[in-house]
Parts: structure tokens; sequence; C-alpha cells
């Protein structure tokens, strides 16, 4: 067992390592300072030093995608990406049901709301002409039914909020094209000054916030028929050239008439298109904290470089004007990092490229799962018929072990996927899939390469800690690599955009659980219980801290399912039983920690705040219950997933009607696993809790019991095949059993 001293003291220098970093990252703004970032102080994110000493110009084109930009079609975007920041714009709205896309009317309503939007209807039309008040204003047509049908949608959004909080601050707002009236109108709908063209625009001088609409793509889309499916039919590639290229006239008219000293957003605030797309965020000007824009342009929403969302164009205006964004407005404003020496054109093809691999993401990530699903029933069909009929003895168990241990790798292996463009190669599909396996094997290798592959738990420990480990070190780093994972998060869909996604999530309680148990094993077989107890809950509390923690993980749900799952495992490695008055107290330590951390998040300016703190905010307010609703009704909507229910289904079924059953010549092989490692109950139960909490909790409901299963079964294979080839049952000789503690003997039980 001397192999095996050096794991604990890795244990602890990483945790010290670790635990450093946190409190680095505490003294500083966590919300904000990552790699990359401009650290700024919620004091910097004020535009000026008294209200309205910028002018602000927002610009919507609808359907303006990055690909559209081109120095000689569009010069004056041109020239604003060269003189300010740009970004990708993920512009997730309330969409039609049944569709995924953002339409024009649901993206100036969700610039009017601050907070995403939508209209009634199964499809996508231009906004209607406002109707002339007579003094120089409009009125929206049909205003009160887009303000009742959103009060009625999940996120609640409040029409008219951006146009009635600056009016109400004494600034005068502008609006120029149809669209433009809708995302400055106020709470009633009405725009005081309302001009059709730029042209006919009173003095620019004369307002403070001007909203215009080049509505020229989205036109040529909607205007251009439908086909027999009553789809629109898409523009030609020159047809959309000639589009871009008008909207770029509309702009330039307009920065030609600007005074100095304004600021200029220019959004491509809809889809144009059948498929969602990641759209065109430019920044020019002064930025909110008063130094110009340029390079890339990020914001504490997503904590990405190069990638801001819809709602956050609406917080930025306003605190550009020099006002408090409102209660309803979600998003941060943006504020833009050193483009690290790139050119326009360098900056524009890495914003293109952004686009393809979100494309190619959507067009491989169902397939992808639906094979990984098909391999993993096949695999847990082959493994049954190796351990349960033994046929082809120690050559087929060996070769079942190696799978297994390859199987457990694959969650860890499509976050490194990421490492690899593979999104850019002409087989996408093709390279993902031999990027994973190829990630798996050499992960399955170093399980493999030392002393403790002839252990029950020793490659199960290797490829358990890689899985925690990196995810840990992932998320400290930015969470880049889930990013435009097919296991990560998608930025056109916006559901999550740093820290913990559901998935990674999963991959990392598992791991981390998983490694624990190969970690306590040796120290249990020594006596050395109190030990082992101290280094799992060390460990295992830094992974829940970096799960919770707002600059990392910032996983509300996951705590939520982290803790008890952990819990559950100190229980039974110590030998306690798991009653339900401990439960409850692990329950009450679980909500206090979960409070606590979203507190002190809550404790930041609202501008720094993750969605923790939003959430305090929210049950401050009364207004919690929608968010949980809305939490609960897609937990509910992921049992459709028939792909991820059937894997869940068919593990489960695994372990206990293969791995737990007694076979044919007696004990079964989770049994000698059991009695050569006890540990592995207790870990298999952590992670069989953390699984079902999680499903229950979170909004991506069978994901997580899913990855979590795809994790643990495979690996708990793995050793199972390998306590029967030590026992002697692959036509091997059998060896001496390893040593076990007795507080680990009280947890061999036949089943889990």
């Amino acid at each position: 067992m001397t192999r095996w001293r050096w794991l604990p003291v890795l244990v602890v220098l990483l945790s010290v390592v670790v635990c450093g970093g946190a409190w680095a990252a505490d003294v500083t703004d966590t919300a904000t300072v990552r790699p990359g970032a401009p650290e700024t102080t919620s004091r910097e994110q004020t535009a000026s030093d008294a209200p309205f000493a910028v002018r602000v110009a927002v610009i919507g084109v609808p359907g303006l995608e990055w690909g559209d930009v081109d120095e000689f079609t569009t010069p004056n975007l041109w020239r604003l990406v060269g003189e300010g920041g740009a970004g990708s714009l993920s512009t997730r709205t309330v969409p039609p049901p049944d569709r995924s896309i953002t339409c024009p009317v649901a993206g100036w309503l969700t610039v009017s709301a601050g907070q995403r939007a939508g209209a009634p209807g199964s499809g996508c039309g231009l906004p209607p002409l406002p109707q002339p008040t007579g003094d120089g204003g409009a009125v929206v047509p049909g205003w009160d039914t887009l303000v009742a049908f959103n009060a009625e949608q999940s996120y609640q959004a409040r029409l008219g909020t951006l146009g009635a909080h600056v009016t109400a601050s004494g600034g005068k707002v502008a609006a120029v094209g149809p669209g433009a009236a809708m995302g400055a109108a106020d709470a009633s709908g009405r725009i005081d000054a309302y001009s059709a063209t730029v042209e006919t625009l009173d003095d620019p001088r004369l307002y403070h916030l001007i909203v215009m609409e080049a509505d020229d793509i989205a036109k040529a889309w909607i205007e251009g028929g439908v086909d027999a499916d009553g789809e629109p039919i898409p523009p030609s590639a020159e047809e959309r050239a000639q589009a871009a290229r008008a909207a770029d006239r509309r702009i330039g008219a307009l920065l030609d008439r600007l005074p100095e000293n304004t600021a200029v957003l220019v959004a491509g605030l809809s889809d144009a298109s059948r498929s969602a797309h990641l759209h065109v965020a430019v920044a020019a000007g002064p930025s909110p904290s008063g130094e110009p824009y340029g390079g890339l342009l990020t914001s504490p929403s997503t904590r990405q470089d190069a990638l801001v969302t819809l709602t956050d164009l609406t917080a930025t205006a306003v605190r550009l004007l020099g006002l408090e964004p409102p209660d309803g407005v979600v998003g941060r404003p943006w504020s833009s990092v050193p483009a690290d020496g790139r050119n326009t054109a360098g900056v524009v093809a890495e914003l293109t490229r952004a686009d393809v691999a979100s494309q190619v993401l959507s067009r491989v990530r169902a397939p992808f799962f639906t094979a990984f699903v098909a391999v993993q029933v096949i695999f847990y069909a082959l493994a049954a018929l190796a351990v349960r009929r033994r046929r082809g003895g120690r050559k087929v168990l060996v070769a079942t072990q190696v799978m297994a241990v390859c199987s457990g790798a694959i969650g860890i292996s499509t976050f490194l996927a990421q490492l690899v463009p593979w999104w850019h190669t002409g087989v996408p599909m093709t390279a993902l899939v031999t990027t994973i396996v190829g990630f798996a094997a050499l992960i399955a290798a170093v399980a493999f390469a030392g002393p403790w592959r002839t252990t029950v738990l020793g490659p199960l420990t290797v490829v358990a800690g890689i899985s925690s480990i990196g995810l840990l070190l992932e998320a400290m780093a930015g969470s880049y690599l889930q990013v435009n994972a097919v296991t990560g998060y998608d930025p056109v869909t916006g559901a999550r955009f740093y820290g913990y996604g559901n998935i990674a999530f999963a991959v990392l309680a598992t791991g981390t659980i998983m490694f624990l148990t190969g970690i306590a094993q040796p120290l249990l077989a020594r006596g050395r219980t109190a030990l082992a107890l101290a280094v799992c809950a060390g460990y295992g509390g830094l992974a829940v801290f970096a799960d919770g923690w707002p600059a990392w993980g910032a996983d509300f749900g996951g705590v939520l399912s982290f803790i008890p799952g952990l819990a559950v495992f100190l229980f039974l490695l110590s030998g306690k039983r798991v009653s339900a008055a401990r439960l409850a107290l692990v329950g009450l330590a679980t909500a206090a920690f979960i409070t606590l951390i979203s507190f002190l998040d809550w404790l930041r300016p609202a501008a720094d705040r993750t969605h923790l703190g939003a959430f305090f905010q929210q049950v401050l307010d009364g207004e919690a219950w929608p968010v949980i609703g809305r939490k609960f009704g897609a937990m509910v909507g992921t049992l459709g997933n028939l792909p991820l229910t059937i894997l869940s289904l068919v593990a489960l079924a695994f372990l206990f009607l293969v791995l737990a059953r007694p076979s044919r010549w007696g004990v079964s092989a989770l049994t000698l696993a059991y009695e050569r490692a006890p540990a592995l109950r207790a870990g298999l139960f952590g992670v069989l809790t953390c699984g079902l909490i999680g499903f229950l909790v979170n909004d991506s409901g069978i994901a997580i019991p899913s990855m979590a299963l795809t994790v643990a079964v495979p690996l708990t294979l793995a050793a199972s095949v390998r306590a029967l080839l030590l026992a002697g049952r692959g036509d091997a000789t059998p060896t001496p059993r390893e040593r076990s503690s007795g507080s680990a003997e009280s947890t061999a039980r036949p089943a889990p």
C-alpha cells in the first residue's frame, strides 16, 4: 500500500493552492475579475459624474450577422468596429411556439424591457407602423396586447422600461423606424419624438437617447415569400448583401448627424433565417467606465471575451446616460478588453468563426447524443454478457475493463475536446467523435500506466481524479472549455455563459465522489479512518465551494444536490447509518450554505451580481415563484428527452440487474468489488443520491443523472471486473484479498 501514500498529500497540497486562490478572488471583485477581463469596480461602472453627460445612439439591425460585415459592403460598420469594440451578440428572447429563433418584434421588445420578451403568434413579422399623435410623437399599435402577453410569460418582462426610465429621469428620447418605436416607447407605448427616417429627424442634439432601426435584412427575409411549409424563403447571397449595404447606408446617415461625445451601440437584435445565430454587437465612443470602447466586447453577464447578450444592451444604454438600471433590467453593461493585436479584419474573421462554431454545434449535438446513447446501450449489453456469462475468459474481462475505463472518461473528454478546433473541419461530427475518443483513450492509458492498475479502484481513481480536478481548474480559469462544447452551453441558446452547466456539474460531482472513494480506500485499509474522512471532507468541501462560489461555478442547483451526495458518502464511509434525522440536518446545512453564498453575492452592487444574488433579490421582492415554476417546468420537460432517459434507465438496470445480482457461479461482481474495496459502496451511494436530487432541483433534469451514471457505472464496472480477475473468476489464479478496515467492512453489502 506504500504506492498510495502520495495521493492524500497531493490532495492536501491542491486544496491549499485552490483555497488560496479562493481567498484572493474573494478579496477582489469576483463577479467581473477574470483572466483577460478589465478589473473594474462597481464605482468605475459609472458612465459620468452627472446624468446625460453622454448621449447614446442605439442602432438595431435585425438579422445582422458577422458574415454580413465587409470592408466594402458595410464600410460604416467596418469603421465602427475599427474605432470601438466588437463582439458576438446572443439574442435569446421568448421565441414563437416550437421554434428557437428570435423574431424582430421580440428583439425590440427585449430592448424595451431589459428582459427577455416576446409577442403572440407562431411566426415572425415586422413591427407595425406607429400611429402619429399629431405633436411629433407616436403610439405603438397593439401595445396593451403585447404588455398582457409578456405579463403571462415566466420572465414577466415589463415593456417600456427603457423609455419610461429615461424620460422619468429628465431625458429626451427619439425613435427612428417602427421597431425603434417599440424599443424606445414608454410604459404606455408612446414615444414623444418619432421619425420614419433619419433625414426627417429633428436636430439629434435635442435628444439624449436616439433609437434607430435599419430593418433591410429582416425585410428581405420576411417579405421574400414563404415555402410550402410556411417558412420564409431566405434571400439569396446577393439579395442579403444588398440589404446589408442598404442598412449600412442608414447607419452612416445617422452617424453623420450625431454630435460629439455620443456613444454608438449597434446590435443585430434578431434572426433573419430559419436557425438561430450569434449576431453583431458593436460599441463605439465612451464606455460606462469613461474610457473609449476598443477591442472585444464583454460583460459580467457572460464573463466571456467577445460575447455579450441582448439584455445587456438596455443596461449599457442606461449606464452610458449616467443612470442606474431600473428594476427588471437583468443585463449588465458592456465593457471591452484588448483584441490582442488583431486588426479590424482579424476581429471580424474571429467573430464570424464564432458563429460558424455555434451553427456546427447546433447541427451535431442531437445526432451526437443519439449515437452516444446507442453506443452506451450496446456497450452495456456486451458487458453484461462478459460479466454474467464470462465467455472468452480472462481476455474478454480485461478488454471489458479497458473499455469501461474509456467509457468513464468520455464525460471529461467532451470538454477537453474544445482544446481542438474540431468545428472548423470539413467533417465536424467525425472530428468531434475522434477528438473525444482520443482524449478518453489518453486518459485510460494514464489509468493503466502505473502500479495502481493492479488494484480494484486504481484506474477508477485516475479517471475520476482527472474529471474532478480538470473541471475545478476549468471553472477557475473562466469556463472556456464549456463554451460550444457538445455537453456544455451554447451561446446562441443563452441559457448559461459561465460557471458550471448542469452536465459539467454532473461530471464534477461524480468525479469528485468517485475520486475520493479511491483516495479513501487505502487509508481505510490501513486503519486511518479519521485521516480518510478529513481528506474527503476537505477536498469535497473545496469542490462544493467551487461549484457554488459566484466567481467560479455559480451553480445554485448543483450545491443543493452536491452537499447531500457528499454527506451520504461520508456517512457510509465512516460506518454510520444514513437516518432521516441526519438527512434533515444535511438539508438544513445545504439550505444555509446556499443562502449564505447568495446573500454574499447579493451584498455586492446590482451590476456585479450573478444569478445567485439576483435570485436572493427576487425572493425579497416576492418574485421567486415564477423563476422556480419555470425551472420546475423545464425539469419535467426533460423527461421528453428520450435518448437521455433511455440511457439513465439502461445504466441503472445494468447496475442493479447485472453487477449487483448474484450470477450462476455465486456472488455478484459488485459484491466482490465491495469486499475488496468497501469504500466503493459509499461512493456509489453518494453519486446516486447526488444524481437523484440533481434531477429534481435542476432545470436540466434527466441530463444530470444520465451523465452521472455515464461516469459512475462504467467505472464501477471496471472495478467489479478487476475484482473478478483478482478473485480468480476470469480463469486467473486467485490472489489474496486486499486488506479492508473495520469501519469500511460495515459498508460491504450485496447490492447498492
